[in-house]
């Protein structure tokens, strides 16, 4: 590994999913009761449009100050901030001024959801034919492979390998898609089926409740399975390299 590379900020897992998800769901499910129709309100039941702002607030401030810091976006904080954009404006442009929430909420945020693995997972496909393919910037770079050395066991079998790579980039792009049809469909499940009463002075506490829960479980129903897509890209990639470099998995991989 390079200095440079060394070098490089990492982001923390556990700050990330704290600021980005846990602590944004904690916002919009204890915050956005309405103190003007509820018996008895509490300090921290500030409304559904502050609980709002308070969970947007959140990851869009952690984007812009690791920017800062490190002078450089991070690619997983941009594709949360812009996430966190998307709801956002999606929100104001479901929310009527009258307190009732867009009918067409359960579509529209569903088609938000899929759209950013949808596009991910076109982008770790064409990012193949780049000098920057995102298999490497995800799983097959430096700091996991040993690539001088796959590399210089390459040999005659250079179409192979390739062949491997491509393979592999198709398997990640299809995790990202099966992402994208889980989410649309989680979005229905909690959005849609009755469980907002749109035409409500609830409706957007209602609305706030069932984004909250969609982001959870959504890191659950979503996340489980492109774990398992990963994994198993991880053993179809490693089984190749060892029949095409003769390499054992223990050469393959740097020691952790």
């Amino acid at each position: 590994m390079s200095e440079v590379d060394a070098q490089k900020p990492k982001e923390n897992p556990l700050t990330n999913i704290m600021v980005n998800v846990l602590i944004p769901i904690l916002a919009l499910s204890y915050l956005s009761k309405d103190p003007a129709f509820v018996d008895k309100a509490r300090p921290w039941h500030i409304g559904p449009t502050y609980a709002l702002l308070v969970a947007l607030a959140l990851p869009v401030g952690y984007g812009i100050w690791f920017y800062l810091k490190h002078r450089q976006p991070n690619f997983f904080s941009v594709m949360g901030l812009v996430s966190v954009l998307l709801t956002g404006g999606l929100t104001l442009l479901l929310w009527n001024k009258d307190g009732t929430v867009n009918s067409a909420a359960p579509i529209l945020f569903g088609l938000k959801e899929a759209s950013i693995p949808f596009l991910l997972g076109l982008a770790v496909f064409a990012s193949h034919w780049t000098k920057t393919p995102l298999l490497n910037t995800f799983l097959y770079n430096d700091q996991i492979f040993d690539l001088k050395k796959i590399e210089s066991r390459i040999g005659n079998e250079t179409e192979r390998y390739r062949k491997l790579l491509f393979t592999c980039t198709i398997i990640f792009a299809v995790s990202f898609l099966i992402s994208t049809v889980l989410n649309f469909l989680l979005a229905q499940y909690f959005l849609g089926g009755g469980k907002i009463d749109f035409e409500s002075n609830q409706a957007r506490e209602q609305y706030n409740g069932a984004v909250a829960k969609l982001t959870g479980w959504g890191f659950v129903v979503i996340g489980v399975p492109i774990m398992g897509m990963l994994f198993y890209c991880l053993q179809y990639l490693l089984k190749g390299l060892r029949e095409i470099t003769g390499l054992e998995t223990e050469e393959i991989l740097l020691p952790r």
